[in-house]
């Protein structure tokens, strides 16, 4: 049996991906993998805009509430659940749908974006408890100092970018520029499967308006309530889930640090900041790819033309 096409839907945050990739899997019989680095974690529900129970119950989703808040994720995992998870759609004669927009995930469909070097779960707790006391400069400070040759274009405001390349310096005993032209070099992990993509785009100020009405959706719907239960089941300890947009911001201010009334304004620029960087990384971090305007979409079928069932 020949490997199942993975078709992947995209689009910055707010663009519309959640509701148009039911309406396709619907139409087409196709179950969905998450491509969101938010979504493996349970509890976080109400900030990430997770597809609901009902939502749920209109199409099976895939990689969705895997671990608790408190144990981190990385790509090589991904990965591993994604080829499983897309095998047994296959094998029950369901087309396969990705839906999600975190860049980093996402490349994983065109390009390599894990090396083969082996973290121990001791290392990887270390250097999460050094975060967890010293913020993102103490991992920065250690990274630095056994890279005295430089960091290349590593995005050093990243906290999981750069508790990662930390990690494997120090269980590969190689500096990271070395260990990134050896990985530049792999091929991707879906080279062997037929990948289509698809974007869904919306003007700037059409996004902006949806962004605005996200944030304040989502402090009515109890956003506060869910990140004080999710610090008390360790949300402060996975950097990458501690960082997100809206849960920095509602942290920010039972911290003391942001006050209450400001929170929807300060998630909604945080997304607009967000969707900036996503449009660049889209642009220049996927092959070239359809782009389709939201206002252009008239039925499911105008997402992958010419699939199967659409």
């Amino acid at each position: 049996m020949a490997e199942p096409t993975l078709h992947v839907l995209t689009g910055c945050t707010a663009a519309g991906k959640t509701e148009w990739g039911l309406r396709w899997a619907e139409a087409t019989g196709a179950e969905i993998i998450s491509c969101d680095a938010l979504l493996f974690y349970r509890g976080m529900d109400i900030g990430t805009a997770k597809p609901t129970a009902a939502e749920r119950q209109r199409v099976p989703h895939h990689l969705i509430d895997l671990v608790p808040v408190a144990e981190g994720m990385d790509i090589s995992r991904y990965v591993a659940l994604v080829r499983s998870a897309a095998a047994d759609i296959h094998t029950r004669g369901r087309p396969v749908l990705v839906v999600g927009g975190s860049g980093f995930y996402l490349k994983a469909f065109f390009a390599a974006v894990a090396d083969e070097v082996m973290v121990p779960p001791a290392l990887r707790a270390e250097v999460a408890a050094r975060f967890a006391a010293g913020g993102l400069p103490a991992l920065r400070a250690e990274l630095e100092r056994l890279n005295p040759d430089g960091l290349g274009t590593l995005d050093l405001a990243n906290p999981r970018r750069v508790a990662r390349a930390l990690e494997r310096c120090r269980a590969a005993g190689r500096p990271h520029l070395e260990l990134a032209a050896e990985f530049a070099r792999r091929p991707s992990p879906f080279a062997d499967w037929p990948v289509r993509l698809t974007e869904i785009g919306r003007p700037p100020a059409e996004l902006d308006q949806r962004i605005q009405e996200r944030a304040a959706r989502m402090l009515a719907d109890g956003l506060v309530d869910e990140v004080r239960g999710l610090l008390a089941a360790g949300l402060r300890g996975n950097p990458s889930a501690a960082r997100a947009i809206g849960y920095r911001e509602v942290i920010a201010s039972l911290d003391g640090a942001l006050e209450p009334g400001a929170l929807a304004a300060t998630i909604a620029a945080h997304t607009r900041a967000l969707v900036k960087k996503q449009r660049t990384w889209f642009r220049t971090q996927l092959p070239a790819h359809r782009v389709l305007p939201a206002s252009e979409l008239r039925s499911p079928s105008d997402l992958f033309p010419g699939a199967p069932g659409a």
